[in-house]
């Protein structure tokens, strides 16, 4: 692997003033030396169809691609009905098909996540990580980031002001990084 190590960042929420997406635009700046953080949003994916699997939108290929060039994904999911969202599920599905074309198979990830209740979207992590495992990712267990009573550590223009939050971030993303090497 080149000396630098590229993540892909997906944010599961299209609110423009998401904590999720507020979060992965704080990681951007809190990634290790020698690393790079690039967000894809997912405003631009429509939903899942398989008639589409021979010819899939520009905006899927567009995902697949930057899966396929980043060495490792961070994804930041808020909690919906105790599990992920629609919109990160759909894009899920789409890069994951046709059936062994996965763009996913084999990519180290991390999860983190925030809400505005207690539990820091713990729930939502728990489901997406059952889902990475069919997808054949080799998710970080440790550190976990949940991000709870978002509204605390967030200032109205979405900059992240909570001091540990960043602290955890960071400490999530220097085990990626050194994650993404081992597994090199």
């Amino acid at each position: 692997m080149e000396n630098q190590v590229r993540i892909l960042g997906i944010a599961g929420s299209l609110r423009k003033g998401s904590y999720n997406r507020a979060a992965l635009r704080a990681a951007q700046g809190l990634v290790p030396n020698g690393t790079v953080l690039t967000v894809f949003e997912l405003d631009d994916i429509p939903l899942y169809n398989q008639d589409l699997d021979a010819n899939m939108p520009k905006s899927v290929l567009d995902l697949k691609e930057k899966i396929r060039l980043a060495h490792a994904v961070l994804f930041v999911t808020p909690e919906y009905n105790y599990s992920i969202p629609g919109v990160l599920k759909n894009a899920i599905d789409w890069a994951s098909r046709p059936r062994g074309g996965s763009s996913w198979d084999g990519k180290p990830a991390a999860i983190m996540g925030a809400s505005q209740g207690m539990f820091g979207s713990a729930r939502a992590q728990y489901h997406l990580r059952q889902t990475l495992v069919t997808l054949n990712m080799f998710t970080l267990n440790r550190p976990e980031v949940l991000i709870s009573t978002a509204a605390d550590k967030f200032d109205i223009n979405g900059k992240l002001t909570d001091v540990k939050t960043q602290e955890k971030i960071r400490e999530l993303l220097d085990a990626l990084v050194k994650w993404t090497i081992k597994l090199r």
